[in-house]
Formats: structure tokens, C-alpha cells, sequence
């Protein structure tokens, strides 16, 4: 019941918006909708961390510690970003950018996204996983070409060009994952379901196992936004509206990345080796080190955390490959307060960019003076996604360095280089948008910051105590990927 309420919900939201997503009350709607979701998706939650995983319909959807959290995560950044979106779309539709018909895409759109990228997660079937994910593209290439520019539609189109050859990629993955099952558990819907190929995982064959990871991590790893198949992501940050940016970033990598882990566990226990940890490592130092030192030539704002997206995602996906209990739990705790604190950073900056009518830093000064909760909210939301302690991201951050002087020391110089190289660029270019002279106007609706300090305040949370019961899900999850 409440795994058709996760999905149901933002579903039927999406039909019921794709008509009267243009009214006045849609943004309350889209809000009412989003908050049903996570109410639904707490009950969820509940239910497995008391009575262990479940598998429903015909076992083809599947809830375990380690999805869960990030079922729980996806609807709780999703209904504060439509909280965000309230304002910032009313003011956007105001400036006379968006049309009726247009507002009415987005609110439609929105709750369909959250659709895909909840069943995603919750689906045991890697063929609807697939799907899923395709669904997701499609989504977010409508709301990134959302304003109808020669830019936003350039954006559009090379988002959709490179995920698409992407999403083909893990498709081949895909067929060779079956092709490989096919022989141990015979044909049928069984050789697709995660659950029977994770029971049988030591008896597939290593060679074809082996062949389809690197498809699926090319694949799913282009979605994730990986160096060298990143150029997409700063383009659709920079170009679609900023609520798409906070769950593109906070949530849709984190999805694709999941998929690239659950591939993972299966084809380590089918090669007894460490090459597809080995492989998530290389791409993962490889996008850390690329976007640390592309991010001081960056001028647009958003571009400038869509590439520190690329860093982090980078980051995770480090840990994932390097594996063991405190590399797992370091990149879990990293993925929650990468998505809470960069969704808290992207509201600041579109009302940031609204406010002064641009997204050129150089021309965004004094928010500190203009709009102190805009700047405080940015601020604060820079230093903590910098890894400044006591936020979470310092914690994260710390335990995966640790992790790496134990098990891969050659890499801890690089990602210390990458980390310090990223503090520099980043804290250089908001400093003065903060503090410098004030050059803002007022806002015709006021902004929804309350989002922003709620992020915040649970990351910052984060960083000072895990409640024991979070600390568990999270080692529990770590075990199950391994």
C-alpha cells in the first residue's frame, strides 16, 4: 500500500497538473502533491527499518536499507524544492518568461520526474530500471528547455544527445546482464530481477559480467555526469529553471549512481575481483581532479555548482569503488549531505539570480546588504559544501580521506590537490557576491528560504551527531553493497 502511494501519487500528480498546471493554486498543488509523496515514502521507511526488506508484486519492486534511504531522501528534497518553486516560479511568470502554458509543463513535468526517479529506485527488475531512467531523461529535457532560448534549447538538445547514446550504453549492459543470467536462472522475467541474480551472482559468467559493467557504468556514468562524460550537466543547470537544477543535482545523479552500485555488487561476486571498484575509482579521481580545476573559469553561477556537482558525484562514486564499511557509510553520508546542502545552494542562487536579474557573478554583489537571508542562506551554504567543519560534508569528507590513506594512499594526494584547488576557486567567486557592494533590486514575491535553513540545519546536524538509528540504516546499506 505504501509503495503504490510513492508511486501513485506523483503519478497521478502529473495527469492531474497536465491540465491545470497553469492555475493559480498549481504551485500549492505541486507542493500538496510532493509533501503526500514523502509522507508516504516515511511510512515506507518505517516499515522496513521494523520489519526488514520487501519484495511486492510479483517481486518486481524491492526495498531494502540501502534504496530506502534514498526513496526517503529523493521525496524529502523533492517537496522542499517545490516549496521553493512556489515563489520563484510566480515571480518567473511575472517577469513575463514563462507563459501559462509553460508553467503548466513544469508542474507537470515536476511530479513526473519524481515518478521516474522513485521507481527507479524502488524497481528489483534491472529492465525497468532502464526504463526508468530513459523516462527521467525525457522528463528533464522538457523542463530543461523550459524558457524556449537558443541557449536553454542547446542545453536541451545536447542533454538529450549525450544521455541518450548513454542510456543506449547501459542497455547494452543491460541485454549482456541477461545473457549472462539466462544461462543459470533460464529465460524469462526471473534472469532480470536484482534479487535472483544477486542469489546467483557467483555462478554467471565473469567475461560477460565483466563486458557489461563497462557498459553500464558508461551508461548509468554519464547520467552520474563523470569526467569525461560531464559536458551535458553544466549546460542544463545553467539553462533550465533553478528548481530543476536543485533535484537534477541533488537527486538525479544520485539515482544513476545508485544503479552503477547495484551493477557493482553483482559483478564483483561473479569476478571475485575488485575491477569494477577499480573502474568507479578511476572515473571518480578522474572527475574530481577535472572539475576542481575547471571551476575557476567558470562565470556563471550556476555553471559554477554544476561543476562542483561533477566533483562530489566524483567524490561518491571514489568511495563506492574503494568499498569497505567506512568508504560505504563515507559516500551514503556523502550522498545525503551533497543533496541537501547543493538543493540549500541552488534556491539561494535562483533567487540570487532573480533578484539581480543575472547569472553573471561579476554582476551579482552585496546580498549580504540587499537580501541578508539570500546571502546568509549562500553563505552558509558555500562553507558548507567547501567541507568547512562542523557541517556534514567536512564529516563525509574526512572519513573517505581516512579511508583512502588505508586503502588506496596513492590517491589521497590528488584528491587533497582537487579538494583544496575547488575551496579556492569557489569561496574566491562567492565571497564578493556576498560581500561586495550592494547592486540588487527587490523581489515582487518574497522568496521561500525556509528550505534553505532547514537543509542546513540538518546537514550541519549531520556533522555533529548521527541520530542511532540513521548510523545503523546507513551500516546496514553499507553491507548490503558490500
Amino acid at each position: 500500500m505504501e509503495l503504490l502511494l510513492v508511486l501513485g501519487v506523483p503519478f497521478a500528480g502529473g495527469i492531474v497538473l497536465a491540465f491545470w498546471g497553469h492555475r493559480s493554486f498549481a504551485p500549492e498543488l505541486n507542493s500538496a502533491m510532493s509533501l503526500l509523496t514523502f509522507a508516504a515514502a516515511g511510512v515506507l521507511t518505517g516499515k522496513v527499518i521494523t520489519d526488514g526488506p520487501m519484495l511486492v508484486w510479483d517481486e518486481n519492486f524491492f526495498v531494502d536499507p540501502f534504496n530506502v534511504f534514498l526513496v526517503a531522501l529523493t521525496a524529502f528534497v523533492a517537496f522542499t524544492t517545490s516549496l521553493f518553486s512556489r515563489p520563484y516560479m510566480r515571480i518567473e511568470a511575472h517577469t513575463g518568461r514563462l507563459s501559462p502554458n509553460r508553467l503548466r509543463l513544469y508542474h507537470s513535468m515536476y511530479q513526473m520526474f519524481s515518478f521516474t526517479m522513485l521507481l527507479a529506485l524502488l524497481t528489483n527488475n534491472v529492465g525497468i530500471l532502464w526504463v526508468a531512467m530513459e523516462a527521467a531523461t525525457l522528463t528533464t529535457v522538457l523542463l530543461v528547455s523550459l524558457y524556449r532560448t537558443p541557449a536553454s534549447l542547446e542545453a536541451a538538445w545536447k542533454y538529450f544527445i549525450l544521455c541518450g547514446v548513454g542510456i543506449a550504453q547501459a542497455l547494452f549492459g543491460t541485454i549482456l546482464l541477461y545473457f549472462a543470467a539466462e544461462k543459470v536462472l533460464g529465460p524469462g522475467g526471473t534472469a532480470l530481477l536484482w534479487t535472483h541474480l544477486n542469489e546467483v551472482k557467483g555462478e554467471l559468467e565473469p567475461t560477460v559480467l565483466g563486458l557489461a559493467f563497462v557498459f553500464l557504468l558508461v551508461g548509468y556514468g554519464t547520467k552520474v555526469g563523470l569526467a569525461p562524460l560531464h559536458n551535458w550537466l553544466p549546460d542544463a543547470h545553467a539553462e533550465g529553471p533553478t528548481p530543476i537544477s536543485a533535484v537534477l543535482s541533488g537527486l538525479l545523479l544520485n539515482v544513476a549512481l545508485y544503479a552503477v552500485v547495484r551493477a557493482k555488487v553483482l559483478v564483483e561476486g561473479a569476478l571475485g575481483t575488485h575491477f569494477a571498484g577499480n573502474l568507479m575509482m578511476g572515473f571518480g579521481l578522474l572527475s574530481v581532479v577535472v572539475a576542481a580545476f575547471l571551476l575557476s573559469r567558470q562565470k556563471d553561477i550556476k555553471r559554477l555548482f554544476a561543476y562542483s556537482s561533477i566533483e562530489h558525484m566524483g567524490l561518491m562514486t571514489f568511495a563506492f569503488g574503494m568499498g569497505g564499511p567506512v568508504a560505504t557509510f563515507a559516500g551514503l553520508l556523502h550522498m545525503t549531505v551533497h543533496s541537501l546542502t547543493k538543493s540549500a545552494i541552488f534556491f539561494a542562487v535562483g533567487h540570487a539570480a532573480q533578484k539581480s536579474g543575472t547569472q553573471i557573478m561579476a554582476d551579482i554583489r552585496g546580498l549580504i546588504e540587499s537580501n541578508p537571508t539570500i546571502g546568509w542562506g549562500l553563505i552558509l551554504g558555500t562553507l558548507a559544501i567547501l567541507g568547512m567543519p562542523p557541517f556534514g560534508v567536512f564529516a563525509s569528507e574526512f572519513m573517505l580521506l581516512t579511508a583512502a590513506m588505508h586503502q588506496q594512499p596513492w590517491a589521497t594526494p590528488f584528491l587533497l590537490a582537487a579538494l583544496g584547488v575547488a575551496f579556492a576557486a569557489i569561496f574566491g567567486k562567492v565571497q564578493p557576491m556576498v560581500f561586495g557592494e550592494a547592486s540588487a533590486k527587490r523581489l515582487p514575491h518574497p522568496p521561500a528560504l525556509i528550505p534553505v535553513f532547514v537543509h542546513l540545519a540538518i546537514v550541519l546536524l549531520l556533522g555533529l551527531y548521527i541520530p542511532p538509528y540513521l548510523a545503523e540504516w546507513y551500516r546496514q546499506a553499507a553491507q548490503l553493497i558490500g
